[in-house]
């Protein structure tokens, strides 16, 4: 961590999480538009690119979705050295979220909870603000999921919604199905109604194929507390029904390793470094059953370079990361970025 976050940092800290967070991204696309930020994060020679899914990264590090919820903030977080970024998650239409407050830090355990409840500006605010984005080089991925009132028995119809007015602007598109604070969400990822889901998904997939000549890969995002038998079901849907990519893993909603913090009792979901190990086992799991029909993106509690390697040898492609660069900042991205070259994983 640079001297000049840690003092960031450390007046941040000292303002509730959720205005914490509006302020840095708010500064963060100032810094962007005045070339503040290049100046601080100049661009180097370095680059490593992988193809994925048909996608070319350039380097195998991207932001995990839940920072940048309305996609507004792609060109500055670009600038910071991620290969890809993922937005969202965005649903049909705007919702507020839960009440506040929502968003806590767990500081001593380098984690976070939060109950934020997908609060976004609506997919048509979300694909406008991907369509303003001027200078990012990387891969945009969307991530997208269903309103709050919207029933599960209906919740195709969100996701169509999504996947049909972000195709255009998306380089992927990620399904959610796994975030702990839509209520019922995670029904979605019983093995029935994720094939039906998926079944529907990838025939509207092939339709917009044909109407906008470009090939835009489709995910599913999955939770860390599945067990054996579920992801073995789960591996199985996703290879016959021709799933893109996975991404491993969102939140969970269990509290191990963080106990002893007083905020441990907080409802919603906890990423950050209490994730890492049981987020690389389930990547490992999901990898033997897939036996490489399909790439998987590793994400939860990757705190430093080490924490990627790990990942991508459990076998992940690509990686992702958002608690820690609250915590250490920026210069986290490089770093994970260089090591994964020099491992030549």
């Amino acid at each position: 961590m640079s001297d000049a976050y840690e003092f960031a940092r450390s007046l941040l800290f000292k303002l509730d999480a959720e205005n914490a967070h509006h302020l840095s991204l708010r500064g963060l696309r100032m810094g962007e538009a005045s070339g503040a930020l290049s100046l601080l994060y100049p661009e180097d020679d370095f680059i490593d690119p992988v193809e994925v899914m048909g996608l070319k990264f350039p380097n195998r590090v991207g932001l995990a979705a839940g920072l940048d919820k309305e996609g507004n903030t792609i060109d500055a977080l670009g600038r910071l050295g991620f290969g890809f970024v993922e937005i969202g998650t965005i649903t049909p239409r705007p919702q507020a979220g839960n009440p506040k407050p929502r968003l806590f830090r767990l500081v001593e355990q380098e984690a976070i909870i939060n109950r934020m409840g997908f609060n976004n500006p609506g997919i048509k605010a979300g694909v406008a603000n991907v369509r303003a984005s001027k200078s990012f080089a990387g891969v945009v991925g969307f991530n997208i999921g269903k309103n709050k009132d919207t029933p599960n028995e209906n919740a195709a119809d969100d996701y169509l919604i999504c996947l049909r007015e972000a195709f255009p602007v998306a380089d992927y598109i990620a399904v959610n199905l796994s975030s702990p604070n839509t209520p019922g969400l995670r029904d979605l990822q019983g093995e029935d109604a994720c094939a039906k889901l998926l079944e529907l998904l990838k025939k509207e997939q092939q339709k917009l194929e044909s109407e906008h000549g470009r090939r835009v890969p489709l995910l599913f995002k999955v939770a860390p507390d599945l067990d054996p038998p579920h992801i073995a079901g789960l591996a199985r849907v996703f290879r016959d029904g021709g799933l893109d990519g996975l991404i491993a893993t969102n939140t969970t909603i269990t509290r191990d390793g963080v106990e002893a913090n007083p905020k441990h009792s907080e409802a919603g979901g906890l990423s950050g470094r209490p994730l890492t190990e049981r987020s690389t086992e389930v990547i490992a799991s999901f990898a033997s059953e897939l036996k490489g029909a399909l790439p998987i993106i590793g994400v939860g509690g990757i705190s430093s370079p080490d924490d990627a390697v790990a990942k991508i040898r459990a076998g992940a492609s690509l990686v992702q990361i958002y608690s820690a660069f609250i915590y250490q900042g920026p210069d986290l991205v490089r770093e994970v970025a260089r090591r994964l070259s020099r491992e030549a994983i």
